[in-house]
């Protein structure tokens, strides 16, 4: 069974593509919970903590709002919903829509995408390993890798997983890395850590840092200095436009 938390035409608001007029499949479910991000969100009463997108990642708090997809032709229905240009860009992120890697559903539904010609671009922590042979439609995607540092809270066996890392930066059509920063984590052991990641690259893969935050004051307060480590160690800096427009405004 596949779970979608929601849809919704956009523009891309992190990495690479940034600007990106694109539609958005976040899928619900996450092997992670990264508690260490501090955001929060209330439901019931009780105080939810984990990552900016915790309604997507915390199952037993938030699944009885999640839609269950049992067949490829909901997927594409919510698909042809939408009016959208010709080509626009796909994005599925989460929670991890990677847990969803060897779904059939999920295969059919992005073969049935690349046939329609869009761009399909993946928001994954890099952690799962794509079976690129045997479902060759992954080699035509493109990935974010937002792989988590030490200040998410995961332990480093969990997060890094550096043959799927290896794995996908070479055969995906495009890979990049995508982090968190937080302006009080910047130093030489987050530099380090981010070493650590992208040598496990097999392309040296384009680097870009985010400021950490699920809202538009704590996007600001941690641009700056970022903005000047990204210079300092040549890394691209990507502004989170979503956050700094709509700020905790969901589903746009």
């Amino acid at each position: 069974m596949i779970y979608l938390v929601e849809s919704f035409y956009s523009i891309q608001g992190e990495g690479k593509y940034i600007g990106s007029p694109s539609l958005f499949f976040r899928f619900g479910g996450c092997n992670m919970r990264c508690e260490g991000f501090g955001c929060t969100e209330t439901i019931d009463g009780e105080e939810i903590l984990g990552c900016d997108t915790i309604h997507a990642v915390d199952k037993k708090h938030f699944s009885h709002t999640w839609q269950k997809i049992d067949s490829t032709k909901q997927l594409i229905e919510i698909l042809n919903s939408y009016s959208i240009p010709h080509a626009t860009d796909i994005i599925l992120t989460g929670g991890e829509p990677l847990i969803y890697a060897d779904d059939e559903i999920f295969v059919t539904f992005l073969e049935e995408l690349h046939s329609r010609g869009h761009k399909i671009c993946f928001e994954t922590n890099g952690s799962l390993n794509v079976d690129f042979e045997k479902h060759k439609i992954y080699k035509e995607c493109h990935f974010a890798l937002s792989v988590k540092l030490e200040n998410s809270g995961e332990s480093l066996k969990k997060r890094i997983n550096s043959h799927a890392i290896n794995n996908i930066t070479s055969k995906a059509k495009d890979a990049f890395f995508k982090f968190s920063v937080a302006c009080e984590d910047i130093g030489e052991n987050l530099s380090s850590e981010i070493e650590m990641i992208i040598s496990h690259a097999k392309e040296n893969a384009q680097v870009y840092c985010m400021p950490m935050g699920d809202n538009k004051e704590d996007v600001e307060k941690n641009s700056h200095a970022l903005i000047e480590y990204c210079k300092t160690k040549g890394y691209n800096f990507s502004d989170r436009l979503h956050i700094r427009i709509w700020d905790k405004k969901k589903g746009i």
